[in-house]
């Protein structure tokens, strides 16, 4: 019995398929050998028709050049793909995953990289990393105050502005007091998404910014300062604004891409975006009236980069790194600039770049509605990701509205 037990263990064996060493990213010709035929999942927020196609286009872009096939799986919530990765890993699955790539940050990254759920370091390594601009952007290696040591690669910066359309609307409020008084003489013309929703967590985080006498305090996690004499201005506030609210603060728009269509619809008058050129995105499109301009809180606004991560069992991690490699190309951080396209803000330094290449980005016009990089003003740190979780938590609890 011994000797059959033994010949079958050695028979499994030799059926068990061949665990495959990860790529290894500063071996590029071997990443881009590997990558080749290879399918990326790239999970991926899928609730703007502009980002879709962008991702689309990017897909387009890597298969013809590299031979890499890129599936967009669309993403209400980039939670989802977090817990899909976490069951994996619970079920024993440590290669072979269904999620190659996310679009991440904030929390989310947070929550992977404690869990040991991420591949890498990698990202520095990629050949495009040498045009980042490490040192005029320090948000590419930082995300929510957690350093990224490698771990996601950017491509893509924000920054909070508001809208508002010209002709309803003649003078915006510029903070979050000004903004409060306005609501109570305008009632129903204002609203955000509902939090979770990151832009409606966005918002509260904004509106804290501006209300607390410590700033400093939200780099700390939640449960290292006192939260509660720390978040009580903010509920206070938001329990003067939310009866003057868009439905009376009974109902708020899901998503970003819904709120922006209240204002179209003319039941707003101002909104909040994490896309300094989303409006002039959307005169483009047709989505605005030409009218609709863009401003910023005079004490600045909160600002971030948007990165993308491998998980740890993915498995095309090749496949994964020449997409994001090319994300950071020249050529791409233009295209996604480009307002017509995205308008999202590029990580590159311009110093890096050809005069070619700087020359693509200069050539582009971001628009009507788009203010100029002074007028941005002071870009804000992100407080620490579990400020985002708690505040979305008590918001829910207090304010949350069931749909």
């Amino acid at each position: 019995m011994s000797r059959f037990i033994a010949a079958l263990t050695a028979a499994l064996a030799l059926m068990a398929p061949v665990a495959q060493a990860d790529p290894v990213p500063s071996d590029w010709p071997s990443v881009l050998a590997e990558a080749k035929g290879q399918t990326v999942y790239w999970n991926a927020w899928g609730g703007a028709t502009a980002t879709n196609d962008f991702i689309a286009w990017a897909g387009q872009q890597v298969q013809d050049r590299y031979g890499v096939t890129v599936e967009h799986v669309k993403l209400s919530d980039t939670a989802d793909a977090v817990s899909r990765v976490l069951a994996e890993k619970a079920a024993g699955k440590d290669a072979g995953g269904a999620v190659d790539l996310i679009w991440i940050n904030g929390a989310n990254f947070a929550a992977m990289k404690q869990n040991g759920l991420l591949f890498g370091p990698w990202a520095e390594d990629l050949p495009n990393w040498r045009y980042v601009d490490v040192a005029g952007k320090p948000t590419v290696q930082s995300d929510f105050t957690v350093p990224t040591e490698g771990l996601e690669s950017p491509w893509a910066m924000a920054q909070v502005v508001f809208y508002y359309d010209t002709a309803r609307l003649t003078e915006p409020p510029k903070s979050a007091l000004a903004l409060a008084d306005w609501i109570a003489a305008n009632p129903g013309r204002f609203t955000f998404p509902q939090p979770p929703d990151f832009l409606g967590t966005t918002f509260l985080k904004q509106a804290l910014l501006g209300l607390t006498k410590d700033p400093a305090l939200l780099q700390q996690p939640v449960e290292a300062v006192d939260y509660d004499a720390i978040t009580a201005p903010l509920w206070a506030w938001l329990d003067g604004i939310t009866p003057s609210l868009w439905r009376s603060g009974r109902a708020y728009p899901q998503t970003g891409p819904r709120q922006l269509q209240l204002m179209a619809d003319g039941e707003i008058d101002l909104a909040i975006s994490f896309s300094p050129s989303e409006a002039s995105t959307a005169i483009a499109n047709g989505e605005l009236p030409d009218t609709v301009r863009s401003f910023v809180f005079d004490g600045g606004t909160i600002g971030n980069a948007s990165f993308v991560a491998i998980p740890y069992n993915a498995s095309a991690k090749a496949g994964a790194m020449v997409l994001a490699d090319f994300l950071l190309s020249p050529q791409a951080q233009a295209h996604a600039q480009n307002p017509d396209i995205l308008g999202y803000g590029t990580v590159l330094a311009m110093d890096s770049l050809t005069p070619d290449q700087r020359a693509a980005f200069a050539a582009l016009d971001l628009g009507i509605a788009t203010l100029t990089p002074a007028e941005l003003g002071a870009t804000l740190p992100e407080p620490h990701p579990s400020w985002a979780v708690k505040l979305a938590e008590d918001w829910t609890a207090r304010y949350g509205v069931a749909h």
